[in-house]
């Protein structure tokens, strides 16, 4: 069977990103270990190409220090066939102040949805906000394929 998937340009890219959604984050972990993969809920700003995340974070979050951590970040959708955007780089505390004024611009961009996938009340959760600037950012989709 042939390959149907081509790559997205990045106006196709951006498009299916839109200001935000719902996508998996696998951060890296320790040697030989598997990725902590989890769903998560991401802003993205096309103007600077950059996705924004609200993290559970704490003790019992289980993701630990995230800061500067490597990750990878996928969403995909199929409403006109497959499509999907991986982006990976390392992810930054939107409170450090080197990009604090740039941070507050491109969250004013963005729309992160609040999505309840916890045990416990989202009130009752602490949050933090991160970044992710990629190193790589690619999108594929499905080939148009008509006999």
């Amino acid at each position: 069977m042939a390959d149907t998937s081509v790559e997205m340009d990045a106006e196709t890219r951006d498009e299916l990103l839109g200001r935000g959604g719902i996508g998996v984050i696998s951060l890296s972990t320790p040697d030989k270990e598997s990725p902590h993969s989890i769903p998560v809920s991401y802003g993205y700003d096309a103007t600077e190409t950059t996705l924004y995340f609200r993290l559970a974070v704490g003790a019992d979050s289980g993701k630990g220090e995230l800061n500067g951590r490597d990750v990878s970040f996928v969403t995909y959708d199929r409403a006109d066939g497959w499509r999907s955007v991986v982006a990976n780089g390392r992810l930054e505390d939107v409170d450090e102040e080197s990009i604090a004024t740039e941070t507050l611009e491109g969250l004013d961009r963005v729309d992160i949805p609040l999505v309840d996938m916890f045990d416990e009340p989202t009130r009752t959760v602490s949050f933090e906000f991160f970044r992710l600037v990629p190193e790589e950012i690619s999108g594929r989709k499905e080939a148009d394929i008509r006999e």
